[in-house]
């Protein structure tokens, strides 16, 4: 039985995500900020609720706690939670990158003796073109027409992030993910989107790569992706 943790997983890409992994049958953690809300999706799904916020600290030892003591091990863990704040001052990059870079650090610092109880460890970051030099200043790309610096920072950031745990931690695939714009409400501003389930497919083949799959990427669905 694989032990799966995704965070931000109460709606959008982290509960399609859920749904299609408890599917292939993994038992899976719906980490979510807000316990009602974390509940109702679980119940929903049939998944195991913690709460997680991943820019707290005792929020996140806990919900890792619980795991450990339910479970002894974690072998997928899916960082999920993101946030798009479209201000561009002091307050709104704190919160931009403590959510989508710090709270990387967070979970994955919390999360990694777990992981190396796993026979096959894969951890999933849900990054984005966004974050990506070639993309951005590439005017044949959408993503250069979209002024979403703190995003874009904090996405590059999470990448980042990802490429050295990759390097830190050799028995541990790390691998970022462009998933593919998707209508979610972090979307919905925009009106853009393909349907979730499609997106989900991409995270859930990276999460279940087997012990000979890929570490310290960045793809989307196609492959690799310079950035």
């Amino acid at each position: 039985m694989t032990i799966a943790l995704i965070t931000g997983a109460n709606k959008g890409l982290g509960y399609e995500t859920a749904k299609q992994l408890l599917e292939l049958g993994h038992t899976v953690y719906v980490g979510a900020r807000e316990t009602e809300r974390g509940e109702k999706a679980a119940a929903e799904l049939g998944a195991r609720f913690v709460q997680l916020d991943v820019t707290d600290d005792a929020s996140v030892t806990s919900a890792l706690a619980t795991i450990d003591a339910a479970e002894g091990r974690l072998d997928i863990l899916v960082h999920n939670a993101g946030i798009l704040d479209t201000a561009l001052d002091g307050p709104a990059a704190l919160r931009s990158f403590d959510t989508n870079a710090v709270g990387i650090v967070r979970v994955t610092e919390a999360a990694l003796p777990l992981l190396r109880k796993s026979a096959n460890p894969n951890v999933v970051t849900i990054s984005s073109s966004m974050g990506s030099f070639w993309a951005v200043t590439n005017p044949e790309r959408p993503e250069s027409g979209l002024p979403l610096a703190l995003y874009s920072a904090s996405k590059a950031a999470a990448t980042m992030l990802t490429v050295h745990y990759a390097k830190a931690q050799p028995d541990i695939k790390f691998n970022a993910l462009e998933p593919g714009t998707t209508a979610t409400d972090m979307t919905a501003a925009f009106g853009i989107g393909r349907p979730v389930e499609e997106s989900a497919r991409v995270v859930v083949r990276l999460a279940t790569l087997d012990k000979t799959g890929p570490t310290g990427t960045f793809q989307d669905e196609a492959g690799q992706l310079p950035w």
